[in-house]
């Protein structure tokens, strides 16, 4: 008899049976039905659509925003229903790491045809959901009867003023970040002309701007604290923040100039990079010149030594992340996943990371070390040289099973340098790996980069293989327009005055205290 069992590559999460993923269908199902049963018995709609369970089902597993989880774990052409269920379970685990690039996303949908009739075909069961929902919800008897609180977790609403007299109690000591008193407390939105969106994340957007009072330009990127409480990932801002005030010495990361806050949003102001991801640049042109590679790689790796030299781990190197500024070399940005205070021989063990770069050890769920950055190098290093990274798959199941398991495989189409190199750079064995003892000066020395003055690299005297060619500040040929088309918000100038104080805004403006920053003087000088 054929095991039906689908094995999981994360150590701790354990095995995905499936039996255990019907027992968790089962268990919606009865929930669904029990929501019909307990709105027919509130007595807000005499007859219910035959349809619910199944529709109230379908709610529950896709969410409300684009299902980026259907591309990480397709089923197969022609897959089973178990298949999909399978892929639904893992999806949970998949939510612990970062989605992958919106336009790889895209690509892959157009070829899933499966997953785009269904995906139709569950929206279209969404919009009617949702439509029977609120009708449940706006009535307020059958919002008042306890199974249809308990259900929906419907709280007993609060009159306005009530809402405000008695607010929340501040978090706790141990929740508050203060990183000492605000350096620059008359920083505010109003202080610029905000122009294009250029960029979005997951709790907001980056845009172009240009300051009032100096007419330089920046990249500002804007954290709505709503979205970033309710994930529970103030740390990791906070840590940004700390990363970045630590970046102003190096070329090739990118530049703090200040930071400020409202009562409901974050404000980074950063340096303005219009040459492109290395991602758009590795779509237009599939693969680069040994050449071109080795002066990005050699870019990069200084940067990621200079981080370490800090004792920081960066963990989430990615062609998504690495921009080109004006001249063509290298900028390195998005420190959000990095971890602080990792001495020379320390570790960590939390997961994160994007699917395709992950290291074996990281996988594992096993402690891990500042080699995973040298492994998000060496795949980084491949995409530029192939075109893909190095255990790519479209099923993501399939992709972490080759990079715990499938050997690594190089076309002939490369020096041997550069196979060197890839193959100390992609060692399974962290302790094995090439920066397993020396770090950075391990890669440094390391043939392929023999052709390399690291000093002139470093003082940017060496001319960049690619020169963007873009006329000042407002050339935009490199973003996407996807983003800017998309109209500038009203909300990110606002005046902070015009915001109502909720105890939930009082909430997100306490966990981060301390966000404000201004450079002394002589730091950019």
């Amino acid at each position: 008899m054929k095991d039906d069992t689908v094995k999981s590559p994360l150590k701790g999460a354990g095995n995905l049976a499936l039996p255990e993923s019907r027992r968790l269908l089962q268990g919606n199902v009865r929930v669904c039905l029990s929501l019909g049963a307990a709105v027919r018995r509130a007595g807000c709609c005499s007859s219910l659509p035959p349809l619910l369970p199944l529709l109230l089902l379908l709610q529950l597993f896709v969410p409300a925003r684009d299902p980026e989880w259907l591309v990480l774990s397709p089923p197969g052409p022609g897959g089973s229903m178990g298949e999909m269920q399978g892929a639904l379970t893992r999806a949970r685990l998949e939510s612990l790491l970062k989605p992958r690039h919106k336009k790889r996303a895209e690509a892959q949908k157009r070829s899933e045809s499966f997953l785009l009739t269904g995906l139709a075909f569950m929206k279209q069961r969404r919009m009617g959901l949702n439509d029977f929902i609120q009708k449940i919800a706006s009535n307020s008897y059958a919002c008042k009867h306890s199974e249809v609180q308990s259900i929906l977790k419907i709280s007993q609403p609060q009159e306005p003023e009530l809402m405000n007299a008695n607010p929340s109690p501040p978090p706790s000591p141990s929740q508050q970040i203060n990183l000492g008193p605000s350096s620059n407390p008359h920083a505010k939105p109003s202080d610029f002309h905000f122009l294009k969106v250029i960029g979005k994340g997951s709790f907001g957007k980056v845009l172009l701007a240009r300051h009032k009072a100096e007419e330089h330009f920046y990249a500002v990127k804007v954290l709505q604290k709503k979205a970033i409480l309710k994930k529970k990932e103030e740390k990791h801002i906070m840590s940004e923040r700390n990363v970045l005030l630590k970046n102003v010495k190096h070329p090739f990361l990118v530049g703090l100039h200040f930071s400020f806050q409202t009562a409901d949003k974050l404000y980074f102001v950063l340096d303005y990079i219009n040459g492109g991801e290395l991602f758009y640049h590795l779509q237009r042109e599939r693969c680069f010149l040994e050449p071109r590679a080795r002066f990005y790689a050699a870019e990069i790796a200084s940067a990621l030594g200079y981080l370490h030299s800090l004792n920081i781990v960066y963990r989430d190197l990615k062609p998504e992340n690495i921009l080109l500024d004006s001249q063509g070399h290298i900028v390195l940005t998005d420190f959000g996943l990095c971890k602080e205070n990792i001495e020379h021989n320390g570790t960590t063990s939390t997961f994160c990371g994007t699917p395709e770069y992950l290291a074996p050890e990281v996988l594992h769920k096993q402690p891990y070390d500042r080699t995973v950055d040298w492994w998000c190098l060496g795949a980084v290093l491949y995409e530029m040289l192939y075109g893909l990274p190095p255990f790519y798959s479209r099923n993501t199941a399939e992709m972490y099973d080759n990079i715990l398991n499938k050997p690594l495989q190089l076309k002939p189409n490369i020096t041997n340098s550069a196979r060197h190199l890839l193959e100390g750079l992609l060692q399974k064995d962290r302790t094995k790996r090439l920066g397993a003892k020396d770090d950075f000066m391990e890669i440094k020395n390391h043939i392929f980069f023999s052709l390399i003055n690291w000093d002139d690299l470093i003082n940017k005297k060496i001319t960049p293989p690619f020169n963007p060619n873009v006329s000042g500040p407002s050339d935009l040929r490199h973003f996407d327009p996807e983003f800017t088309e998309e109209p500038v918000p009203n909300s990110i100038g606002k005046s902070p005055d015009s915001i109502l104080i909720t105890a939930s805004v009082k909430e997100a403006a306490e966990a981060f205290l301390g966000f404000s920053y201004a450079p002394p003087v002589d730091s950019f000088l």
